[in-house]
């Protein structure tokens, strides 16, 4: 059941292969995915599911110029000269070069705020990368005692971003 699809209805010659599509619907069931976009030369398909975040294994990523962190009065939510700096040798860090968001979307409630207590694997914030929203999960269960980052913040490969104690 091919269809064609266009701006303003019209055909635009792009013929949508429903079998991929489905084929993509169930490989986000099936990963706990919640959106995933495939190119094909010109062609691009993007499936996606309401609610969530999408998650993917991070690829290998290309080396990034170094990302200059905000200052520490401005970049932590909760205040990082209250941490000494070996409570961030056990931080959460981001396992990928990419852009923090502490919500799931504009306007939503954090994942987690200081003080909130965390059980292993659960939502702490998610990275964007390449498109791609990955979910940072807590490693620990345990009291978030800081947030390192801000929203929207470029992060790097391997930066403490959330304190659990």
């Amino acid at each position: 059941m091919a269809e064609r699809k266009g701006a303003a209805g019209g055909k635009s010659g792009m013929n949508v292969d429903t079998k991929l599509v489905r084929e993509l619907a169930e490989l986000l069931g099936e990963t706990g995915l919640t959106e995933i976009e495939v190119e094909d030369g010109e062609r691009k398909i993007k499936v996606s599911r309401g609610g969530g975040v999408a998650m993917a294994a991070p690829a290998a990523m290309p080396a990034a110029a170094p990302v200059a962190q905000a200052p520490a009065s401005a970049a932590p939510v909760a205040a990082a000269e209250e941490s000494p700096a070996e409570d961030h040798a056990n931080a959460v860090k981001s396992p990928m070069v990419g852009t923090a968001y502490l919500a799931a979307e504009p306007g939503a409630d954090n994942f987690v705020k200081v003080g909130d207590s965390v059980e292993k694997g659960d939502t702490l914030l998610i990275v964007e990368a390449m498109k791609v929203m990955n979910p940072i999960t807590a490693d620990k269960a345990g009291t978030i005692k800081a947030i390192l980052v801000d929203n929207a913040q470029p992060v790097e490969f391997d930066q403490p971003l959330v304190v659990i104690g």
